[in-house]
């Protein structure tokens, strides 16, 4: 559960599950603030998901290099689990990863360049049609 945290900055799951998990996930993250290869091993040894580990180091210790503590929340949803009715909750890093806006236009210089030769090309075809 703590890779699938770790990867996906958030997932949803039940209230005693989520508690179980939090204090193991901030010692993790607490190891990743100094990336040194001592505390990589550890957090290894303790994840056995070498992806997991990099993203922790790479992404997540420096996010959180800063704060002192308190790097995860537990947010209880107002509906049960099915099946069995049990409480359910989202864990998720207090500090999230901002995604990338789709509707956002694309960097200027890169955008023009592309768009001036397909039009050159439709003018080149039409050009020739004409003569």
């Amino acid at each position: 559960m703590a890779n699938s945290l770790i990867e996906h900055e958030r997932i949803i799951t039940t209230v005693p599950k989520a508690k179980n998990v939090k204090p193991f996930i901030e010692r993790m993250i607490t190891l990743s603030k100094d990336a040194t290869v001592h505390h990589r091993r550890l957090a290894f040894a303790r994840l056995r998901d070498k992806a997991s580990v990099s993203k922790l180091f790479d992404v997540l210790g420096p996010r959180f290099k800063t704060r002192p503590g308190g790097y995860c929340r537990i947010l209880k949803l107002a509906k049960p689990r099915l099946g069995d009715n049990g409480a359910r909750a989202i864990l998720e890093f207090v500090e999230r990863t901002p995604k990338a806006d789709p509707n956002a236009a694309p960097a200027v210089e890169a955008a023009a360049e592309p768009k001036a030769e397909k039009k050159t090309a439709k003018a080149k075809k039409t050009a020739a049609a004409k003569a």
